[in-house]
């Protein structure tokens, strides 16, 4: 207890508590945090062992973006409701930051994998893969409706789902089975929006878990019914019957500058 009693020099103190000894006397200054003692003679600052809780305390705040005056305030009148507001409301911003570098974590991967798609993939290639299912977020289109409506109501989605930047999330457009097998390959059903976070809301449209037929192609959408025809052809002569729908994902735009380029993944559900 002796110890703890003992005077620490400013040097000592600041390196005990891993900040510069200019950010203490910067906090007497202001007022915030003062020396315990402070030598008449040469003006010398001295601090208590007991006085490293209110620092701490302090730098905890200061770490979690706190502002000075209101720090301030808070240290002026200290308690434990006052203390326990502000632990809630600052536990909160942290989840939500949490949320955030997560969502940041899973669209990242996403683009990995594209990337390593890429460097791997058979344009000419069907194959067959499993899928964990997911749900997602679906806007209803049809051929009366413009391509300015469709930016128009994905915009407002993404609004509607915090999204801080309108690519966090993933897109694609969907087709019903039934209207490939009718040879309509391009009467697209829907838009659908994958978030990279868990969205909790009714409606949510569910894409099955289970094999997949997985194919690519590559050029603008004019001639992708060819695609769609070899895919119908290869699940025929591997007796396979699709179904659902057909998911349609752009895997690297971030990656060119011409639409010739764009590749397009495509994946259909196989009956079981």
């Amino acid at each position: 207890m002796e110890e703890k009693n003992k005077m620490l020099t400013i040097g000592q103190f600041a390196a005990l508590h891993g900040i510069n000894k200019k950010t203490l006397m910067w906090y007497d200054e202001i007022g915030l945090f003062k020396p315990a003692v402070i030598d008449p003679v040469n003006g010398y600052r001295y601090y208590n062992y007991h006085q490293s809780a209110e620092l701490e305390t302090i730098l905890l705040m200061r770490e979690l973006e706190v502002a000075i005056s209101d720090i301030q305030k808070f240290m002026a009148n200290r308690s434990a409701a006052n203390f326990a507001s502000l632990l809630n409301e600052k536990i909160t911003e942290v989840e939500q930051h949490i949320a955030h570098l997560k969502a940041v974590q899973k669209t990242l991967n996403n683009y990995r994998q594209n990337m390593l798609t890429l460097l791997t993939m058979d344009l000419s290639a069907i194959s067959i893969v499993n899928k964990k299912g997911r749900s997602l977020i679906t806007i209803t289109v049809n051929d009366d409706m413009s391509f300015d409506k469709e930016v128009e109501i994905i915009a407002a989605e993404a609004k509607k789902y915090q999204l801080r930047r309108l690519h966090d999330a993933y897109y694609g457009a969907m087709i019903a089975v039934e209207r490939l097998y009718q040879g309509n390959f391009d009467q697209y059903s829907h838009v659908f929006m994958e978030m990279p976070f868990p969205v909790q809301k009714t409606g949510l449209h569910s894409q099955p878990s289970g094999k997949y037929l997985r194919a690519f192609y590559k050029g603008n959408w004019q001639g992708i019914s060819q695609k769609y025809q070899e895919i119908l052809d290869y699940a025929q002569q591997q007796g396979l019957t699709l179904t659902g729908f057909s998911y349609e994902m752009g895997i690297n735009e971030n990656v060119i500058d011409h639409i010739d380029d764009y590749i397009t993944q495509i994946e259909i559900p196989i009956a079981e």
